[in-house]
């Protein structure tokens, strides 16, 4: 097993220093933004932004890596993303920054694109899922590291931007000089969406409301906390609870996933949140304690679905499939992120915040319901390309 983790060193290594600049710009933007008194409805679209571009970097990415490869389609995305972080010191119209964001996205999905189909082409299935929670945990790791790295920066001068550029770029040296792993020339299959859904529902489903939670939780839930008359400090440690508690998860629940029906997990995922979200929903008192009890065990349930969902969607298609599947997963993520605290922010504007945790549940009964609805037998298909 240790063999097989230090033959994908390098995607790791990638991974991790490029979440580290990702990590950084977003907190940066944001504190940067408010220092700035520009509105929350502009930090507030720079952010869907983003996600509009994953959608569309996950189109424009299959065409890519099927053209040129791997390699190549990374070290122009990375170029990309490192010119659109740069751009922003030359030009302060926010109107323009907010298409800069769309095309940075657009360039963080191409690399996300190449990461994991490069992984889930040349991983065994029933090693599937211990695989793709290392590449996940070191994804977990470089934006907490990122974040971190903004208290090297009081004065919020432009030298953060400058630090993201260079993660981008150094995140390029791993993959170019790789020598053990190279993923085998793409034909040019489908992104027959309609496919991908006749074959694995319920991991596409999986993935869309993986968005619409994760985006929802990290724009809303800081809010739905300072309601309650929680301190700075506290919505700080509710925050980082549910995050450091998913990344804890990511190898235990991989490596589970490797033994038990993935489905089966998604399953119990979906129950488990819809029970500690109830909790939630202020008919009753909760103290701090048990408010951060509810925050570690709803972080494992929400932060581990992308990994079931993308793992479960890998193990039933063949290889030839695996680039269209990402842009696909990716897709479907990235519209539930763009969806998420739209649908979130206006239940909390017409009901109050507690709707925050209505939502949640009412996502999480979704993942139930498809899990029962969409069963089948579980076959998964063969490894070999």
């Amino acid at each position: 097993m240790f063999t097989t983790l230090a033959s994908f060193s390098s995607l790791f290594l990638s991974t991790f220093v490029m979440l580290v600049g990702v990590g950084l710009f977003n907190v940066f933007m944001g504190l940067k933004l408010s220092e700035d008194g520009v509105s929350a409805i502009w930090i507030g679209a720079l952010m869907s932004a983003y996600y509009l571009g994953l959608v569309i970097g996950s189109r424009v990415g299959h065409r890519m890596i099927v053209r040129v490869g791997h390699v190549r389609a990374f070290a122009a995305a990375a170029a990309t993303c490192s010119v659109m972080v740069l751009i922003q010191t030359l030009v302060s119209e926010k109107e323009i920054w907010v298409l800069f964001r769309v095309i940075a996205g657009a360039g963080m999905a191409v690399q996300f694109m190449v990461l994991e189909s490069w992984l889930n082409e040349q991983i065994e299935n029933e090693r599937r899922g211990q695989i793709f929670s290392v590449y996940l945990v070191m994804s977990g790791l470089g934006t907490a590291i990122g974040q971190m790295a903004i208290t090297l920066y009081p004065s919020l001068d432009l030298r953060p931007l400058i630090l993201v550029a260079i993660c981008h770029v150094v995140g390029l040296i791993p993959i170019v000089w790789t020598v053990r792993l190279h993923p085998a020339p793409q034909l040019p299959a489908p992104l027959d969406f309609g496919y991908f859904l006749r074959v694995a529902p319920a991991a596409l489903v999986t993935m869309f409301v993986a968005g619409n939670i994760s985006s929802a939780f990290y724009a809303l839930a800081p809010v739905y906390v300072i309601e309650k008359n929680f301190s700075t400090p506290e919505v700080a440690a509710f925050m980082s609870v549910a995050v450091f508690a998913g990344l804890m998860a990511q190898w235990p629940m991989g490596w589970m996933s490797d033994r038990i029906p993935r489905q089966r997990l998604i399953l119990f995922n979906g129950a488990v949140l819809t029970f500690v979200t109830l909790l939630l929903w202020g008919w009753l008192p909760i103290p701090f304690w048990l408010l951060m009890m509810i925050s570690a065990v709803s972080g494992v349930m929400q932060f581990t679905l992308y990994a079931l969902a993308g793992s479960f969607a890998n193990d039933l298609v063949t290889a030839d499939r695996r680039v269209s599947l990402s842009a696909v997963l990716l897709m479907s993520f990235g519209i539930g992120a763009c969806l998420g605290p739209l649908l979130a922010g206006g239940l909390m504007r017409l009901a109050g915040v507690n709707m925050l945790y209505v939502f949640f549940s009412a996502c999480a009964v979704i993942l139930i319901l498809t899990s029962i609805t969409r069963r089948k037998p579980y076959v998964r298909q063969s490894d070999s390309p």
